[in-house]
């Protein structure tokens, strides 16, 4: 993919790429899914949950490519809700209005994953039009219209997310990128990829996902192919 691209590093004590949640478990997957990069990008747009048609179109634009530099070590977070408290039978919600639930004398659990102290670079752009500019997204991630995190609210980045930018095909931009000053990064490295990237590494692997966001009925819907393999360090010229 020619054009305009954002060199993104994740860097932080804890992020989470998640995967569909399965009844109380929600796992992860080494790379980031495609809705939490439409997140990240529309939060720090200031976009707001209930702007469904913008979320789609944004979702549909994105393009990018991963390579987890340090990809750390897994860790399951244990969570527990006593459902039998009064305060617990209305919740807010992220559409901005509260929902009434029963009241369940019951403990609630849940399993969250999380890669700890990993470190990821993104190569990222947008295609076609109609809405922000690739320079328009780097502007807002710089200068956020509010907080931003890596999956959760609690995977607060460590470090500038905005590491430069680059023209060109995402692979070769994402090799371009050093490899961080940290134990255990180095060449050749874990990557993903989407499925047709010009310049893909060999040997490599379809990896099918579902991590497109249905954001008016808050789910992951669909089945598309990423591409999986180590990425080299490129040629001195």
């Amino acid at each position: 993919m020619m054009g305009n691209v954002l060199l993104l590093r994740f860097d932080a004590p804890l992020v989470s790429f998640g995967a569909p949640t399965v009844d109380q478990f929600g796992v992860i997957q080494p790379f980031p899914a495609l809705s939490m990069l439409t997140g990240l990008l529309a939060n720090a747009l200031g976009w707001d949950h209930r702007e469904f048609g913008r979320l789609d179109a944004l979702q549909e634009r994105i393009q990018y490519a991963s390579r987890a530099d340090v990809l750390g070590t897994r860790i399951t977070d244990y969570q527990t809700a006593n459902l039998a408290q009064d305060f617990m039978s209305e919740a807010w919600t992220t559409w901005g209005r509260p929902v009434v639930r029963d009241k369940r004398h019951e403990t609630a659990e849940r399993f969250r994953d999380y890669w700890a102290d990993s470190v990821h670079t993104v190569a990222l752009t947008l295609t076609g039009g109609g809405g922000p500019s690739t320079p328009e997204v780097a502007d807002a991630i710089r200068y956020p219209a509010r907080p931003l995190f890596l999956g959760r609210k609690c995977c607060l980045p460590g470090g500038p997310i905005i590491v430069g930018k680059a023209t060109g095909h995402l692979l070769a931009a994402l090799a371009s990128v050093p490899m961080p000053k940290r134990s255990g990064a180095g060449w050749p490295v874990p990557a993903w990829w989407f499925d047709g990237a010009e310049g893909a590494p060999e040997p490599n692997e379809i990896v099918p996902v579902t991590d497109e966001r249905d954001w008016r009925n808050h789910v992951h819907v669909g089945r598309r192919m990423m591409r999986h393999g180590m990425l080299k360090q490129p040629a001195a010229s």
